[in-house]
């Protein structure tokens, strides 16, 4: 039987932002820590390295809300490497060293500090010479200069989102746009050396990575951020009134996460004018996903199908209404520009069946979590012995689940009690670890852990609390900690489960 060039290979990963490793100068960053992580991930016996969204953040700090779908965020340029190169001196950044607290991330202090260091960079680069510089510009024209522009204007006004600007520059106006690029000129050319700096750092890992055998599982967001390059460029593509405010938002109604649903703010696609183009925003898009991922996870799939569409003049998500997607015409056209990169459906949340027949369609892997079946009733579809095919990635949580430990202790000492009959633990101390081992044991294809699961921390280490903000997305590892996971035993359920 001829294999599906798409279809994932049987192993194990891990689920470890960029943001969380423990680079020195307060973040996790593309240098050495990164390359040490895999490494360790190698000895794991880990095929996969699962990221969040590696985008620029914006306000809250959350890599599901970036100023472009298609740039890489400036905060993960090691700084190290820099110095390296030529175009920083340990004068640099003697003041970056001073981090308070290695295990947390703290974005406003990286804000106020970050820049003012790559600037110095920027102004000892001699990139522009360069073949290779010509080239990103050449490869990546589509979005490119218009995030520049997009930043550099940004800095301008403030860091204020586009829709305050003034109108002449927030309606694109082409008179403004040109008094802008010429005056900004300068300003411009730094954000364009920032992504060049940022993918020759991401190429450079990415090939390490894969020469260890293992592939990244980039994950995207379904939607784009209000305050985003994306949507000042191409408003004719989103649900905006004239004076270009939003019309409808995106998010889910009323779930186990929220009584009121989720109000993410995003603004909702106008899916029949993408469909016209034949959805060229989004080729261009998974174009550049596919270059820069072996595998893609697209978030929230199940809003492919259908949607929540909330007013933007509602407060909560509950009185949003589901409207039906582009469907398979999206899908297809994904699937032609990308036809060797692997895809991902996250599917949780409201799973009709319109829903299960397009991943069906597609071949592409759904998701199960381990956590979603705490109660341990037998009937339940995410308890192991329920899956009915292969085609799954198995977590124990994601990034906006609690920690196992954290989970484990919110639950009814009942239900705790069954878990350790079903998983045959023989105490609560040990349930953790039988959980894993059942994970790797599943037919699930692939089995993806939170690093913070294989530390047994509680959930002061999580990474997000959906509906929250200020101090989500702040959780960093550090080497200690990772020198105190047994990778032998990790490697040997891997081999055991054929992983």
């Amino acid at each position: 039987m001829k294999k599906n060039k798409r279809e994932l290979e049987r192993g194990a990963g891990l689920l470890m932002p960029i943001s969380a490793l423990n680079s020195p100068y307060g973040i996790g960053t593309l240098g050495k820590a990164a390359y040490d992580f895999a490494d360790f991930a190698k000895k794991m016996g880990a095929k996969y390295w699962q990221v969040l969204p590696v985008g620029p953040t914006s306000y809250g700090d959350s890599p599901y809300q970036s100023f472009s779908a298609f740039a890489g965020n400036p905060y993960f340029i090691d700084l190290d490497v820099l110095k390296e190169e030529g175009l920083l001196a340990d004068a640099d950044l003697t003041e970056l060293k001073d981090v308070p607290d290695p295990s947390d991330i703290d974005y406003e202090r990286i804000y106020n500090s970050r820049f003012g260091v790559l600037k110095k960079a920027y102004r000892n680069s001699r990139h522009k010479a360069k073949a290779s510089y010509k080239e990103f510009v050449s490869e990546n024209g589509y979005w490119l200069q218009d995030y520049a522009f997009y930043m550099a204007l940004k800095t301008e006004n403030g860091g204020r989102s586009w829709q305050e600007w003034d109108d002449g520059i927030r309606k694109r106006k082409a008179a403004t746009v040109k008094k802008f690029k010429e005056s900004l000129e300068d300003e411009i050319d730094f954000w364009m050396f920032l992504q060049y700096k940022f993918e020759e750092q991401w190429n450079k890992l990415k090939k390490y990575v894969n020469g260890l055998g293992i592939e990244i599982i980039g994950d995207i967001p379904l939607y784009v951020a209000l305050d985003s390059a994306d949507v000042w460029v191409h408003p004719d593509l989103f649900e905006l009134d004239e004076d270009l405010r939003e019309i409808n938002i995106a998010g889910v109604p009323p779930d186990m996460f929220s009584a009121t649903g989720q109000r993410w703010g995003n603004p909702i696609y106008r899916w029949d004018v993408m469909e016209k183009d034949g959805f060229s925003w989004w080729g261009e898009r998974m174009k550049s996903c596919g270059k820069r991922y072996d595998v893609v996870r697209i978030d929230h799939f199940i809003g492919i199908v259908n949607y929540w569409s909330i007013p933007a003049t509602c407060p909560t998500a509950v009185d949003g209404k589901w409207i039906k997607g582009p469907g398979r015409k999206l899908t297809d056209m994904i699937n032609s520009v990308i036809p060797d990169t692997k895809l991902i459906a996250e599917d949780l949340g409201v799973l009709t069946k319109p829903v299960k027949d397009l991943i069906k369609k597609n071949g592409y892997p759904g998701m199960k979590i381990l956590e979603f079946a705490l109660d341990a009733d037998p009937t339940n579809p995410y308890l192991p012995h329920n899956f009915t095919t292969d085609n799954l990635i198995v977590y124990l949580g994601t990034h906006d689940n609690e920690t196992l430990a954290g989970a484990l202790l919110s639950c009814k000492v009942s239900d705790i009690k069954k878990l350790m009959r079903y998983y045959n633990a023989d105490n609560e101390t040990e349930l953790p670890k039988m959980m894993i081992r059942s994970a790797y044991a599943s037919v699930g294809r692939v089995v993806i852990l939170q690093v913070q699961d294989l530390l047994g921390l509680d959930n002061e280490a999580r990474t997000n609390f959906p509906s929250t903000i200020g101090q989500n997305w702040r959780w960093r590892v550090t080497g200690k900690q990772l020198k105190g996971i047994d990778t032998k035993y990790y490697k040997e359920m891997a081999q055991i489960y054929g992983r």
